[in-house]
């Protein structure tokens, strides 16, 4: 044997489900087996986007053979649910506000029979006048969509009055009105971005099931099982400890997942049916109501010497957050993080988020930072031109260095901002010769890992197994494989020798998940501390029982090894001499700021027929500031998964609304990138010991999907010599921008 150290770590480790997934083995909510015959759940969805409910007849519904229960807004009357602001009913009581909206739900023996009885229940609606665009509810005359405002509980700050603009944030800095005055050029534009689907493979779902004991169990498609076990319990006013989340395979989240909005509706059911409950959406009502991503207008001013020097930055940015804000965690998007990557002296960023009658949104990939990376690094271009400088020039001499300022009051002893745009830049054809109506564009950004509560254990057991337990429910990253990996590197084995528990929400009282990057900052910090305990408790046994110094033992493989006389001994022997497995345990709480940040720029190559608008990305060039690379193969996923959802932003995603209605319900309407879209992806990666916790990582989950956009709209900028400021950035958009600025030339 030998006595090194494997390195767990760096290496390209295959997915810990992957052979499950692809033999079709892992168990997603749909699949849940259950003691009991499950009933199927649906829900009846006003077709209206704001109407009074006059009356509900569900009898011809409840009499229908195979109908088990059924429930409308008045059965559960008075309870609200949301993240932070409680602002949804579980089912509508005396109005809906946007067409989607569940209105009566019933359980059935199957599928078929709960869509017959929907058709049944009778609803009589007075229309209401609706509201869809942000401007019109933003009057000060306009009509109040919650009257009731104030009642909500979990409002981010008191309202002097009753408002569609439910949540202001503002962060300042300095003096932005003198900072523009003293600038010698300003800059003002105004950009709007989409209402986005996540897209995920699996559609909304959840089982839900009153046990012997009372219990309420649940598998939900939920990445964030303690808030939604909370969630729960909130809106069906039970204690936290008569609710359990079972963990489960999710098909996917982007973000989506971070509630668990139709659990309590399941739960009424199963109540009054004495059955389980299962509940699956269709993809045209994931498309229709589920959550997704804020749609945006955003209004910059911009400041700036003729030098290049950036004085002064002003943003103004309206989310249209829909009928409710019951999906958003914190009641509005986190602003302050996404100032973008530049030092300005004078800063204020102001965002409302606003009602209108339209499907409620939540988040997505990035949330908040997205937007307004689009915004920023377009406005950036914007005011390159308009003194005559570079972009390229321009970024260099803003960019943010390490022990400097950012826009919004940063401070990172580290910051390899020029670094990676330089990386980026000497990886691409930036500054080469292009024919015509081809465009190469810049973005940058950077990206934080969120903080929080994690928890872990690893037993080493009597019969050689090791096992690291965690109560993180993964939605498809990668997280359990790169947990088995920094466990595997702290006890100096193989990766596939450490095995994977996950542990129900009775196991911990708490733990953040891993939305926000946080798999990579809090799980690897407890993956390698419980790793850390385990192995020092397995000193102090051998120290016991052979009489070794603890100061020069180490683990390798299967053995435990002194490492000043190079002597072996397995591991697994010493265990089983006292009959009782080695524990340790890590329990982390790292929720202050992050310590580090993470650099992204991407160099956006396209090609724009001038005649038609059709756009292609040629190719796009990505540079990251990485800290300690975990798993190549699965950073290199992260990484390209990003940048394609970021094409999809750029140039194909949208939901269209037609007076509230969603009109495209399927994918066949609703259009994502495939592989015909996909550009030539060239990636370059900064490794370096400077990331957080014990392994020096950092996260690669959101900070690819940012920059895309960006890089793609300033791109076509530079092909057609004007700028389209509408995301996504169509081919008839472009067509219209080419004619418009034709005729205003001629």
């Amino acid at each position: 044997m030998t006595n090194r150290v494997p390195t767990a770590i760096g290496i390209s480790t295959p997915r810990v489900d992957a052979v499950e997934k692809v033999t079709g083995a892992a168990r997603y909510t749909a699949d849940v087996p259950l003691p009991t015959f499950a009933l199927w759940a649906k829900t009846l969805r006003s077709p209206y986007p704001h109407a009074k409910i006059v009356r509900i007849d569900v009898t011809a519904a409840g009499a229908l053979p195979g109908v088990h229960a059924v429930l409308s807004g008045a059965d559960v009357a008075g309870r609200r649910m949301g993240r932070r602001i409680k602002d949804m009913p579980i089912l509508a009581e005396d109005v809906v506000r946007y067409v989607g909206e569940p209105v009566a739900a019933v359980a059935a023996d199957d599928e078929e029979t709960a869509e017959r009885a929907l058709a049944l229940i009778d609803v009589v609606y007075e229309e209401l006048p609706a509201i869809f665009d942000t401007a019109e509810a933003m009057r000060p005359d306009a009509m109040l969509l919650h009257p009731g405002i104030a009642s909500y509980a979990g409002l981010p700050h008191p309202l002097d009055a009753p408002s569609n603009i439910f949540s202001t944030t503002e962060w300042v800095k300095g003096d932005v009105r003198a900072g523009l005055v003293s600038a010698d050029i300003v800059v003002e534009n105004t950009f709007t971005t989409p209402l986005m689907h996540q897209a995920y493979m699996e559609p909304t779902a959840c089982v839900v099931w009153i046990d012997d004991d009372e219990r309420m169990q649940v598998w939900a498609s939920t990445k964030v099982p303690f808030t939604a076990k909370a969630l729960t319990a909130d809106a069906t006013n039970l204690p936290a400890d008569r609710v359990r989340l079972n963990p489960v395979t999710i098909g996917g989240d982007f973000g989506a997942k971070g509630q668990a909005k139709d659990v309590p509706v399941c739960y009424f059911l199963a109540k009054a049916s004495g059955r389980p409950i299962r509940m699956v959406y269709d993809y045209a009502e994931d498309l229709a109501s589920a959550n997704p991503r804020h749609s945006a207008v955003l209004h910059l001013k911009t400041g700036v010497m003729r030098d290049g020097t950036l004085i002064a930055h002003q943003i103004d940015v309206t989310y249209n957050t829909g009928a409710y804000a019951g999906c958003v965690p914190g009641g509005a998007l986190p602003i302050p993080a996404s100032g973008g990557p530049y030092r300005v002296a004078n800063t204020r960023l102001t965002a409302s988020h606003v009602y209108t009658n339209t499907v409620p949104r939540g988040f997505m990939r990035g949330p908040g930072r997205v937007q307004l990376t689009y915004a920023i690094e377009s406005q950036i271009d914007c005011v390159a031109q308009a003194i005559g400088m570079d972009p390229l020039a321009f970024r260099l001499k803003n960019l943010v260095r390490g022990g400097e300022e950012t826009a919004v009051g940063e401070t990172f002893a580290v910051a390899r901002s020029i670094e990676t745009l330089e990386a980026a830049v000497d990886a691409s054809s930036y500054g080469g010769p292009k024919p015509s109506g081809v465009g190469r564009g810049i973005a940058v950004t950077k990206q934080e890992s969120g903080g929080g509560e994690a928890h872990a254990s690893v037993t080493l057991g009597l019969d050689g197994s090791v096992v690291l337990s965690t109560p993180i429910f993964e939605q498809g990253t990668g997280t359990y494989t790169m947990l088995q990996q920094v466990a595997a590197e702290c006890l100096g084995m193989a990766p596939e020798r450490v095995q994977i528990h996950v542990w129900d929400t009775d196991a911990v009282s708490n733990d953040t998940g891993i939305s926000a990057d946080r798999g990579t900052r809090l799980g690897s910090q407890a993956a390698y501390g419980a790793a850390d305990e385990a192995k020092r408790q397995l000193y102090k046994l051998a120290a016991e029982l052979l009489s070794w110094p603890e100061e020069h033992l180490t683990m390798i493989g299967d053995d435990v090894v002194r490492d000043d006389t190079g002597e072996p001994h397995p591991w697994q022997a010493l265990i089983e001499r006292t009959g009782a497995p080695v524990v340790g345990r890590a329990d982390v709480e790292d929720s202050g700021p992050p310590s580090v940040t993470s650099f992204s720029a991407q160099i956006a190559e396209v090609a724009v027929d001038l005649e038609t608008g059709q756009i292609e990305v040629v190719r796009l060039t990505t540079a990251h500031d990485t800290g300690r690379i975990i798993n190549p193969l699965g950073h290199q996923g992260q990484i390209n998964g990003g940048a394609i959802q970021g094409v999809g932003y750029g140039l194909l995603e949208e939901i269209p609304l037609d007076d509230g209605h969603v009109t495209t319900p399927s994918f066949a309407e609703y259009k994502i990138p495939t592989i015909a879209d996909v550009p030539r992806l060239h990636t370059v990666l900064l490794e370096s010991n400077d990331g957080a916790g014990p392994v020096k990582a950092k996260s690669a989950g959101e900070i690819a999907n940012a920059p895309t956009a960006p890089a793609i709209a300033n791109a076509i900028a530079d092909a057609i010599g004007t700028r389209v400021y509408d995301l996504p950035l169509t081919a008839e958009r472009v067509y219209r921008t080419l004619k418009n600025t034709s005729h205003s030339r001629a």
